[in-house]
């Protein structure tokens, strides 16, 4: 089935906001997205948008300017290319909550709900774990034992940390235990490090910006493997959405994420006893058919959240960007989000979220490289632009010697059709 088929099923119903220039449209993100398959669809305005049901009006902390980027429509559907609010047609009113952007979808259908400003790139925080888990679960055995080194355990004096102590044996599932349930940023560094082989960290960072791109999450781009605010790190609402699909797929990430508890192991002499990690995550306490999802906070950030659960035969997940502790805490908010997406009909949609094989088909036509699905066009190297400089002589060098060649055999007819004259002429 086409794309457009595909989308054109997914966005049967809806409010209808048009694709907008958003900050969550990826740049250089190439025109023939999902959201291009209904033409003609005006551009979102403050006119035109939906207000968000705030709690209070967010006050949006600073965050560094991301790269200039064009105008694109919105992956998974015109309607979630507003900045406001995008809902179903006759839905109750969403909660009033204090995130800045949100998300309710479908695990399983893929249809998103609604959404606010669905694809705002902001800053990440630790919910950007998921991106790392999607990345490098698949590429690292668990009884692989990991040993603790000091660019592991580089962290700022206030970070997140599960407690690895340097030279310290670990094996790889372990360390997935202190990524997900104690948010561990030594743990990321250490996965991100192996996982990257030779390449190391960067190594894995690529990984996941391809990865991201696979996807379909345009809107992403990693900077560091754990969250922590970086220049140019982002993602979105809507972006999350399509990571956590991704990573729920996968039972090892179902292990690791809903375990409650854990006894991180004794580490002599420092830690000659171990010590037990909890579950960061109330959800899977606190709300009934709860089945995970990750926290996080940055001063950039402020409170990002990714929370699933299961009810009547449907899985939800909601995610949260830009939230503040008002009226509650950030999966709290989740979960009021999540009563009114179980609340509405299987059938409700304003989008979807697209498969990798729809990202495929709609990245093929740019051919665009993995791993720049969210990067600024950068101008090319002065190595390139030299080539390219060489190319256009070498072109004009043909051309001139064709010319030339050209002329020096119409010189050579004319002087022996004179030559024939006077040969003639002279037999007369």
């Amino acid at each position: 089935m086409g794309t457009w088929r595909l989308v054109a099923a997914g966005l049967s119903a809806g409010l209808m906001v048009g694709p907008a220039p958003v900050a969550g449209s990826a740049p250089g993100t190439p025109s023939n997205t999902a959201a291009s398959a209904v033409p003609g669809t005006p551009p979102d305005t403050a006119a035109s948008a939906v207000p968000c049901p705030y709690v209070r009006k967010p006050a949006i902390p600073p965050t560094p300017a991301s790269p200039a980027q064009a105008p694109a429509p919105a992956v998974g559907g015109p309607q979630l290319g507003t900045k406001g609010l995008a809902v179903p047609p006759e839905a109750p009113a969403p909660p009033a909550v204090s995130a800045i952007s949100w998300v309710v979808a479908d695990l399983d259908t893929g249809a998103v709900l609604g959404g606010c400003a669905p694809h705002l790139r902001r800053r990440p925080a630790s919910v950007q774990k998921l991106l790392l888990a999607a990345t490098a679960l698949p590429k690292l055995d668990p009884d692989l034992v990991v040993e603790a080194t000091a660019g592991d355990l580089d962290l700022p004096a206030d970070s997140s940390a599960v407690g690895m102590v340097l030279g310290g044996r670990y094996p790889v599932s372990t360390l997935w235990y202190g990524l997900l349930l104690q948010s561990g940023n030594d743990a990321a560094n250490a996965l991100a490090r192996v996982a990257g082989g030779a390449g190391g960290v960067p190594a894995t960072v690529a990984a996941m910006n391809a990865e991201a791109h696979r996807l379909g999450a345009d809107d992403t781009h990693a900077v560091t493997p754990s969250g922590l605010d970086a220049p140019d790190q982002f993602t979105s609402a809507y972006d999350l959405a399509l990571i956590a699909r991704a990573d729920f797929a996968r039972p090892d990430f179902v292990r690791y994420d809903t375990r409650l508890r854990f006894q991180w192991p004794a580490q002599p002499p420092k830690h000659p006893k171990g010590f037990q990690i909890q579950n960061e995550n109330k959800l899977l306490t606190s709300y009934p058919g709860a089945l995970g999802g990750k926290t996080g906070f940055t001063d950039d950030a402020r409170h990002t959240y990714v929370g699933a659960a299961q009810r009547g035969g449907r899985r939800l997940v909601v995610t949260i960007m830009g939230a503040e502790i008002v009226p509650a805490r950030a999966w709290k908010q989740g979960t009021m989000l999540l009563d009114w997406g179980f609340k509405l009909p299987a059938t409700a949609s304003v989008g979807r979220l697209v498969t990798p094989e729809e990202a495929a088909e709609l990245h093929a036509p740019a051919a665009r490289p993995p791993g720049t699905a969210a990067t600024a066009a950068v101008p090319a190297p002065a190595a390139s632009a030299s080539g390219t400089s060489v190319r256009r002589l070498a072109v004009v060098a043909l051309l001139a010697a064709g010319l030339l060649l050209v002329g020096a055999v119409g010189l050579l007819v004319i002087r022996r059709a004179a030559r024939r004259r006077r040969v003639v002429a002279g037999r007369g």
